[in-house]
């Protein structure tokens, strides 16, 4: 037997033992956890238009709890001048020798990388060339130089865009420039014209974000305000590799422009477009407008999807492609992987966007609105309640519906507020459904944000003090989320604007419910009044689902090398240009 000196020495060595493997467990356990978590607060980057392919506006940012984005404030050590008008919404990009920075883009081809944290300028370029002085039918936009949001590609640090050059004709150059520096990249920009036959960048107009899509960038155009010209809807895919591979499509008759905020959509293969209008005679077959048109790589016509109406939306000018498509998935419904598109007729149409099935009638169809649609992004969202799309219309007025998981699936309404101003709304969610808030600006209006529930749209932020209210905000425009902060582009400006929380909060990618930042929770202090949820009962079988007709997919495809020269010269102008003639129409609407 042991001595009773020995059995304490052996329960003593015991006990250290199990302490020394207790502490080895819990080191093992927070090596593990940090693992998973490292990579979620690695880095954060908005690199496109509305954060994500799908164009959905959804921004994942644990910082945004209600109570903290109840007492958002603007930041005033945050610079942000620039010079320009803006109508591109700002991306944020890590990663670079300087910081992190906010890029953004201006009507007068100037192009900035500011520091994140202070808006001071890391680099700009402002050579890019004089931008035209205004718009082949005198329109809004004055001058016209970038108004789509440019692209970034993270693995090559390079930033896309496309910039109006004044001259005799005037010119769109799709750039490259290192993203860290500010540099050229080399064999570019591309001369659409000169790359792209049949292009005449005098009637054509970009307005939509640009894509990028497994290594190539994706630029789409309408005409300018009044359908002056014999413009198209254009959509360019450029192999940003080898910028000499340029191919295109375009609408068989003229018209059908692509006009909204948001461009090009894509899936992770697939790109998908809306158009308007087209100039066709009763009887004419479909020829590329009122469509929700998609691709493949290339772009390449692959299918698409008409209302049966559509030669009677082309002849009131109720253009379908006034809003971009968004992207949605709705587990339950059958079908589930959906394409909302939003027409000048106040209509939501949900489309199966793997069938798009030619002229025929849609998945769903309801009118949303109570007016017109135009110009701006829908946005989309997840919550405890269901799958949203949110959009805000020609009166301000913000609306959320609700498409139930139904078999086909239909909309609801889930709430509305009254909201001045006309910009493309976004979303913050904590988690991916937690905690959603959809945020708009009152652009042309109050110059404030504002931010509401997004299950009943109950105010969260009612826009501040003095302080929160911006200037020169432009319409379509749309904000920005990365690290606690909201980012908003104006006229001459960058605004930043910060949550209460200290340090900056990561965006992580959702994996899991985190832990709430504070427990506050704002009493609404506006109730808004919701309208109920009635479930729509026309359930639409497509009719009609005829082949498209082969001169619907023209795919030009240059072989000659674009303009290589970094910093385009504008021709100097003896003469006024010409312009070209508005189209007569009896009592036309306003374009997008």
């Amino acid at each position: 037997m042991l001595d009773s000196d020995a059995v304490r020495c052996f329960r003593r060595g015991a006990v250290f033992t199990a302490n020394i493997m207790k502490r080895l467990i819990s080191l093992l356990v927070i090596i593990l956890l940090w693992s998973a978590i490292r990579p979620t607060n690695a880095q954060v980057n908005v690199t496109q238009e509305h954060n994500n392919p799908s164009r959905d506006a959804l921004y994942i940012d644990a910082a945004f709890i209600p109570g903290n984005a109840a007492n958002l404030t603007r930041d005033l050590n945050f610079d942000g001048t620039i010079s320009g008008h803006v109508y591109a919404q700002p991306l944020y990009i890590e990663g670079g020798p300087d910081g992190p920075m906010v890029i953004a883009v201006t009507e007068s081809n100037n192009v900035y990388a500011l520091h994140a944290d202070t808006g001071t300028v890391i680099w700009s370029r402002t050579d890019i060339g004089t931008p035209a002085p205004t718009d082949a039918c005198f329109g809004a936009i004055s001058p016209v130089g970038i108004t789509g949001t440019p692209v970034v590609d993270l693995d090559s640090r390079s930033l896309f865009f496309d910039a109006v050059i004044d001259g005799n004709p005037d010119k769109h150059f799709i750039y490259s420039l290192n993203v860290d520096t500010g540099t050229t990249n080399p064999n570019w920009p591309v001369n659409v014209d000169a790359a792209v036959p049949g292009f005449s960048s005098a009637v054509q107009e970009e307005r939509g974000g640009l894509a990028l899509v497994n290594g190539r960038v994706y630029v789409a155009y309408s005409g300018y305000n009044g359908d002056c010209g014999n413009y198209h809807g254009w959509v360019v895919g450029v192999n940003i590799d080898n910028p000499s591979d340029v191919q295109a499509w375009a609408t068989d008759a003229e018209g059908g422009g692509i006009w909204g905020h948001g461009g090009v959509a894509s899936d992770g293969s697939k790109m998908f477009v809306v158009t308007g209008n087209t100039f066709t005679n009763q009887g004419d077959p479909w020829s590329g407008g009122e469509a929700i048109v998609r691709f493949t790589a290339g772009p390449v016509f692959d299918s698409f999807w008409a209302p049966t109406n559509w030669q009677s939306l082309d002849a009131q000018d109720q253009d379908l492609g006034g809003c971009s498509p968004t992207l949605i998935d709705v587990p339950g419904a059958n079908p589930s992987q959906l394409v909302l598109a939003l027409g000048k007729d106040r209509n939501a149409y949900l489309l199966d966007r793997n069938n798009l099935g030619g002229v025929s009638t849609p998945v769903a169809q309801m009118n949303v609105s109570s007016s017109t649609l135009r110009g701006t992004s829908s946005a989309a969202y997840k919550t405890g309640e269901g799958t949203h799309f949110a959009f805000h219309n020609e009166s301000g007025e913000l609306r959320s519906y609700i498409i139930n998981q139904t078999s086909p699936p239909t909309i609801a309404l889930a709430w509305n507020v009254n909201d001045g101003g006309r910009s493309s709304p976004w979303v913050t969610t904590t988690d991916g459904t937690n905690n959603a808030i959809v945020w708009v600006a009152g652009v042309e209006d109050d110059g404030r944000l504002h931010g509401y529930n997004g299950d009943n749209g109950a105010v969260i932020f009612n826009g501040g003090g003095p302080n929160e209210i911006m200037s020169g905000t432009r319409q379509w425009n749309t904000g920005m989320v990365a690290r606690g902060r909201i980012y908003f582009g104006a006229d001459n400006k960058i605004y930043a604007f910060k949550v209460p929380t200290g340090s900056p909060t990561p965006t992580p990618t959702p994996i899991g419910t985190p832990t709430p930042i504070g427990t506050a929770t704002p009493t609404p202090t506006v109730t808004p009044t919701p309208t109920a949820t009635p479930i729509p009962s026309v359930t639409p079988t497509p009719t009609v689902t005829p082949t498209p007709i082969s001169t619907a997919t023209p795919t030009p495809t240059p072989i000659g090398s674009p303009t290589a020269t970094p910093t385009p010269t504008a021709t100097p102008r003896a003469t006024p240009r010409s312009r070209p003639t508005p189209r007569h129409r009896p009592s036309p609407p306003p374009r997008p």
